[in-house]
């Protein structure tokens, strides 16, 4: 898992929506995630179960991508072409934008601007708490979109790739078997991504900036 860097008054913007490049679901103990599936109704109207239709996903690239390459969110924030990703908040020192490989539906990524690398030695109190309250945000305006039984948010990563810290936040819809729950959730070795297609994570996208940009958003 990693993320990357903002303006004091969040202003939601898309930062592109192209399908290179780093972010996602890290294998077995890492689970990591990204966008672009297709599954479902609308945003507006339920955003889909979050088990659509899946999309084969080559997990020896993603890795060598993550351990070979740019710091993805940095890249992002930096507009270097093929690091694009649909922004969905930005206070100017945290963003929070849409997995281009999620497992589950509106799959977000959290991160502080910044490259920090410790998910908590690398922050004082009031920054760590900052980070948390931006989490908290995003993902009940997350539930608020598309359909979900239990939130999951977790931070992973690994000093060999994806470093800059972020944090996931995944919705998992009602329905999904037991067993089927959890890092099985989350895994794109086990499962593949959603096939999300682009107006569709452009909707999705859209539905969470309303939610941020309500009180408490801004």
């Amino acid at each position: 898992m990693s993320d990357r860097p903002g303006d004091p008054s969040p202003r939601p913007a898309v930062a592109g929506t192209g399908a290179r490049a780093g972010e996602g679901a890290e294998a077995a103990a890492r689970a990591e995630a990204g966008t672009g599936a297709e599954a479902g109704a609308g945003p507006e109207t339920g955003a889909g179960d979050g088990a659509g239709a899946r999309a084969a996903f080559d997990a020896a690239a993603y890795k060598e991508r993550a351990r070979s390459g740019p710091c993805f969110v940095c890249a992002m924030l930096a507009g270097e072409p093929g690091f694009e990703h649909r922004i969905v908040y930005d206070d100017g020192t945290h963003v929070a934008f849409l997995d281009r490989y999620p497992t589950l539906l509106g799959k977000l990524l959290v991160a502080p601007r910044a490259h920090i690398v410790d998910a908590v030695r690398g922050f004082d109190e009031d920054a760590y708490l900052a980070l948390q309250l931006v989490v908290h945000r995003v993902a009940t305006a997350l539930a608020r979109v598309v359909p979900t039984e239990r939130l999951y948010v977790l931070s992973l990563g690994s000093m060999q790739g994806y470093a800059h810290v972020h944090w996931h936040v995944a919705a998992l819809p009602p329905g999904v078997p037991y067993e089927q729950q959890e890092y099985h959730a989350l895994m794109t070795s086990r499962q593949g991504v959603l096939a999300v297609g682009e107006q569709e994570a452009e909707e999705i996208a859209r539905a969470l900036r309303r939610e941020l940009s309500g009180p408490g958003g801004d």
